[in-house]
């Protein structure tokens, strides 16, 4: 199928780009010029600049500037409204657009007390722009997607199953390729073929987690600013525990949120890997930005 070849291709593209961003990561101080950054990683400097300019939409150059910590303050310069204007206009993304068409649902608290007894998991791995993905789903909807590296794979999926430990896990990649495919291939979102979520957690849990559906593509906010949206202004730690519980990464935008001052914090599955999907972010909020201007 021409989605999977395109998944695959984006997988070996991104373990160089993800070697890419370590690299940077750690000597973006230096300024480190692109002949530097291709050595580093093992390859030429002309194919490392059209690969991760087509996969970012930025280059490694410009790229070194965006994971400063000046750009995730740039990011953070309208926090306070970002959700404020998402709840009043009712968008969770930039224009018309809204990320993934998802719509959502909660499993009932007796479900999630139960720690998943009683509900089957489907799960299987594929690949992504962003490595390995674990995705799960129930006959519901889509549940969790969770990162690997190579050889991690197992223990990506013992993080996932600890959640719900009394739920019945089924592998069967016949029934989560076609959710990989809708997540992580833009060309196939569509808002008449909404991605539909199923929410297992407790209720602050899932307040916090549809409030992450709210912020915008190519924008971020606050542990804090999420606490005031749900009605806790002082529960930024227990906000903080609820995001890095979330089970739907990259899905679920628990990689929008930042520290008070800018700082990018931890993620689940990787300083690194959150790096990479706020630049794919990037690239993808302009080149769409750019659509919608053509389309007047």
């Amino acid at each position: 199928m021409a989605g999977e070849v395109s998944l695959d291709r984006d997988h070996s593209d991104y373990i160089l780009v993800r070697d890419t961003i370590r690299f940077i990561s750690e000597r973006w101080r230096d300024q480190p010029e692109l002949e530097t950054i291709a050595a580093a990683v093992g390859t030429d400097a002309g194919h490392l600049h059209r690969l991760f300019t087509r996969w970012a939409g930025l280059t490694p150059k410009a790229f070194v500037q965006a994971l400063t910590l000046d750009e995730a303050r740039r990011m953070l310069d309208q926090s306070s409204s970002i959700l404020d204007t998402a709840y009043e206009v009712g968008l969770s993304g930039p224009g018309r657009l809204h990320d993934l068409f998802v719509t959502h649902e909660a499993m009932s608290p007796g479900a999630y007390k139960a720690r998943g007894a009683g509900v089957t998991i489907a799960y299987g791995f594929h690949n992504s722009p962003f490595g390995t993905a674990l995705v799960m789903a129930t006959d519901r909807g889509l549940a969790g997607i969770a990162f690997a590296d190579p050889g991690e794979e197992q223990k990506a999926f013992r993080d996932m199953s600890a959640r719900w430990p009394a739920a019945t896990y089924v592998q069967d990649e016949v029934v989560t390729a076609p959710y990989a495919r809708q997540v992580f291939d833009p060309t196939v979102w569509s808002q008449d073929r909404p991605i539909r979520l199923v929410f297992i957690g407790s209720d602050f849990e899932v307040r916090v987690w549809e409030t992450l559906l709210r912020i915008p593509l190519g924008k971020a906010t606050t542990y804090s600013d999420i606490a005031r949206h749900i009605g806790n202004p002082n529960a930024a730690r227990a906000v903080g525990s609820a995001v890095g519980r979330n089970p739907l990464s990259f899905v679920v935008p628990c990689h929008r949120v930042l520290g008070r001052e800018g700082d990018l914090c931890g993620y689940h599955w990787g300083l690194t890997r959150k790096k990479a999907i706020l630049g794919w972010e990037t690239g993808l909020a302009r080149r769409l930005g750019s659509a919608e201007v053509e389309r007047g």
